[in-house]
């Protein structure tokens, strides 16, 4: 039996599921976009998105509710010169199809642009990063419901301090197609799933929250039992480590960022900086740096689409562009930016695999996949070993950053306050207080230890959420504002 190649069997999926049922044919989306493409613009596509979705909640020891959803439609963009005419459909048909490409012609008929001729081009070749599967369907409903129910068994078993657990369970099945006016087609199968654990302790009338979970692109299968008791493990262990926590020291200090999910901090501080919008249109302190020493010696960040089965990765973007490593920050040096299809023919440099969007009612934008910095050579333990009198956090909730003077506040759900090298005690209540472009010039070491998150981030930007990485070693960043409770 001969395979078929990866990008061509997506794409037979894809037509299979939203051009077949409909009517739809290649002729009928050559002619939507002749439509488009019959006044002077710079870019045209199509997006066609069908996507499923499940979610299973349990608390109080039981699964409370369950959720089931189906959602398909169409995107139709043009773009001339600086502007974008959009108009999107929730009804898969010739008629609604032309419909909306009209509409938008009638938008963008001002545009003093170029002609694109439409014609029929090979598919886009790309990656084969996950399974093309529907995770949804790798469980049925009495595993999910027993799975969720050994995550409250495994959490009130671990230690009697546990009250209350909570878990959530989610499985999606995401199907896109992409039909440029040049005639180039592209077509992904995204499957996506996420376990989550929340675990409350008590102990002398003080309660405290503890998180754990994970996920990635693969079926529900991933979330085996050694693997639900490391989720569960992590959030129990998060939550009786805060009911000892003292409140936190404030002042400038030396700070220590553990390995994986604290890049967060690098995802919001830096990362949205660095994405092309911002930078053609001068709002991001790094704009017109190119080729300028932005961070510290040894500080290397990525924002790499093409990490297999991640959160964060795809096979071609949503504007069909396959995905890439792109390397953001060199050694201290800037050396580029995330860019869509739009920002980069703007700032004459060519697309990065970054344009995203959360549905085909959405316009795409550059946005991150998995963003990280590369490791460095020293132990973490020694990282921390060398901290005389300062904090050590090893886990961040929320944030928030305004990438105009990259000035941010992060919240440590978990920190230590460290005196000549040893981690005294945990703490609560400490906030990071700094900026990101000077904080990445004041990162003296960095640790061995790469890791990315457990797959687990969801990124916002201008009301749009989309699935995320992020990673990094262990750091130490010198001079960083905390404020505490003390």
């Amino acid at each position: 039996m001969i395979a078929r190649e990866p990008a061509l069997a997506r794409l037979a999926t894809a037509e299979a599921l939203l051009l077949a049922p409909h009517d739809l044919t290649d002729a009928t989306l050559r002619e939507a976009l002749g439509a488009i493409t019959a006044h002077r613009v710079d870019d045209a596509d199509l997006y066609f998105q069908y996507t499923r979705h499940e979610g299973w909640s349990l608390e109080e020891g039981m699964v409370k509710a369950g959720s089931f959803s189906i959602d398909q439609g169409v995107g139709v963009r043009a773009v001339a010169g600086e502007k974008t005419a959009f108009a999107y459909s929730d009804e898969l048909s010739a008629r609604a199809l032309l419909d909306a490409a009209h509409t938008v012609r009638r938008i963008a008929a001002a545009g003093q642009s170029r002609r694109i001729k439409v014609a029929r081009k090979p598919v886009v070749a790309n990656h084969a990063l996950y399974a093309p599967m529907d995770p949804i369907a790798t469980l049925d409903s009495t595993q999910k419901v027993a799975l969720l129910e050994r995550v409250e068994r495994l959490a009130r078993a671990r230690d009697p301090r546990v009250v209350q657990v909570m878990a959530g369970l989610a499985a999606e099945y995401d199907v896109v197609l992409i039909a440029r006016a040049d005639g180039t087609r592209a077509a992904d199968v995204r499957p996506l799933v996420r376990l989550s654990v929340t675990v409350i302790a008590e102990q002398n009338g003080r309660r405290e929250v503890g998180n754990g979970g994970g996920g990635g692109r693969f079926g529900l299968a991933y979330f085996s039992e050694a693997q639900v008791a490391e989720y569960v493990e992590e959030a129990v262990q998060a939550a009786l480590t805060n009911l000892e926590s003292r409140p936190a020291p404030a002042g400038q200090m030396p700070v220590v960022l553990g390995s994986g999910w604290p890049g967060v901090m690098l995802h919001e501080a830096v990362g949205h900086g660095l994405e092309g919008d911002f930078n053609r249109k001068g709002t991001s302190l790094f704009a017109g740096r190119i080729g300028e020493r932005v961070a510290a010696k040894g500080v290397t960040v990525l924002d790499d689409g093409t990490l297999a089965d991640r959160r964060g990765s795809l096979n071609v973007d949503d504007e069909g562009q396959p995905t890439q490593r792109n390397v953001l920050i060199e050694d201290g040096v800037l050396r580029g930016y995330i860019q869509d299809r739009h920002n980069a023919r703007l700032m004459g440099v060519k697309p990065t695999g970054n344009g995203r969007r959360e549905s085909y009612a959405h316009l795409p934008m550059p946005r991150m996949t998995n963003t990280y910095m590369l490791a460095g050579r020293l132990a973490p333990e020694e990282i921390v070993a060398g901290l005389k009198r300062g904090l050590y956090a090893t886990n961040f909730g929320g944030g928030q950053v305004d990438i105009t003077n990259g000035k941010f506040v992060f919240s440590a759900s978990q920190a230590f306050w460290v005196e000549n090298g040893k981690i005294q005690y945990p703490v609560k209540g400490a906030t990071l207080i700094g900026s990101g472009p000077v904080a990445m010039r004041r990162i003296t070491q960095i640790g061995s230890d790469l890791r990315l998150d457990s797959g687990v981030g969801t990124c916002g930007k201008e009301g749009q959420s989309v699935p995320v990485g992020v990673g990094q070693p262990t750091l130490r960043i010198e001079g960083l504002t905390v404020g505490g409770t003390s």
